[in-house]
């Protein structure tokens, strides 16, 4: 892996503020985000990557690799679940290895978000498509987990899974803020640079200017909420740790091989790669708990966001896009 690659990585504001969050932390400080304000900047973030997105997926039209990607995406969602799920009943019950089975099947926006501003740092190319990708890989990652609750062979003779409502799943699932938010400003951002460019440039200091300045501060709060969960891995224990690590790096390995497949340049070929080696830690928790009340929030929470995001956005980002330049040629 290039140094040039990982210091760029490291110095970059976003990864320094979350690096200044975790300091926080550590050091004992009060530093803290009020409560409405990480919320508001995660719907800012989805809304003007999916804005941005909608514009750039108009003028890239719904050609043949756009929708292969799109779909490859989505096969992606649907497998990881599978054969996790098959490493982590090893060691776990079913409900909890289904859960984060789950969990790794999805995405991390804020990671996607990460590895686009890495991109840009580097000067590097990518279409607007891949959002769309990011806004549809959430819903069958976790379908795949809930049937993997209803089908595995039961651990007790009363199986609670048969009380599953498919419905407060289905809804879940296709209609969480994250998923609802991404496709409708996906689709607005489209409809905008249609039928009303003027509003384009209106839109511009919003989804623009302002978008890396509020990424930095989500991160220092992800950084503070992060290292506040560090005592939640003594929980997940030694496995779970090495599970969090190395399935990043297995499913950006499958992401780099599907990219070189369908002929993806190297920018579109480093997001498939962070959104297949991505974790969720808000829209799959979310569905877990409601439906799944029998794992523990504890493993499937802290390894996304206490081990893989942090990897991902320190160590992965940079690894993975030296992995595309070994493989797959500039353009």
């Amino acid at each position: 892996m290039e140094t040039s690659l990982v210091l760029q990585n490291l110095l970059s504001p976003p990864v320094l503020f979350f690096a200044l969050g975790v300091i926080a932390v550590l050091v004992g400080s009060d530093l803290e985000i009020p409560a409405p304000l990480p919320k508001l900047f995660s719907l800012y973030l989805l809304l003007a990557i999916g804005f941005k997105g909608g514009v750039e997926l108009l003028h890239s039209g719904l050609g043949p690799q756009v929708i292969s990607t799109i779909a490859a995406a989505m096969l992606m969602s649907a497998l990881v679940p599978l054969y996790s799920f098959l490493v982590l009943k090893r060691q776990l019950d079913t409900f909890n290895a289904a859960a984060i089975a789950a969990t790794y099947g999805s995405i991390s926006a804020v990671t996607f978000i990460t590895a686009e501003s890495f991109l840009g740092i580097t000067g590097m190319p990518h279409d607007g498509f891949m959002v769309a990708a990011l806004a549809l890989m959430e819903s069958p990652a976790i379908i795949v987990g809930l049937l993997l609750v209803k089908l595995a062979p039961g651990e007790t003779k009363e199986d609670p899974r048969e009380g599953i409502r498919w419905g407060s799943l289905l809804h879940e699932a296709f209609l969480n803020s994250s998923v609802l938010l991404l496709v409708g400003s996906l689709v607005i951002g489209g409809l905008v640079a249609a039928f009303s460019p003027s509003g384009l440039g209106k839109m511009e200091p919003f989804t623009g200017v302002l978008f890396y300045g509020a990424l930095c501060f989500f991160l220092l709060d992800m950084g503070i909420v992060a290292a506040q969960r560090v005592g939640d891995l003594r929980r997940a224990g030694a496995f779970l740790i090495g599970f969090a690590v190395l399935m990043p790096l297995f499913n950006a390995g499958i992401g780099l091989a599907v990219s070189w497949l369908l002929g993806l340049p190297q920018g579109d070929a480093l997001l498939f790669m962070v959104l297949s080696a991505s974790a969720s830690y808000i829209a799959v928790p979310a569905a877990m708990r409601m439906t799944v009340p029998q794992a523990s929030p504890s493993l499937y929470i802290s390894t996304a966001l206490v081990v893989t995001f942090p990897f991902n956005i320190v160590v992965g980002i940079p690894l993975y896009m030296a992995m595309v330049r070994l493989v797959i040629p500039a353009t």
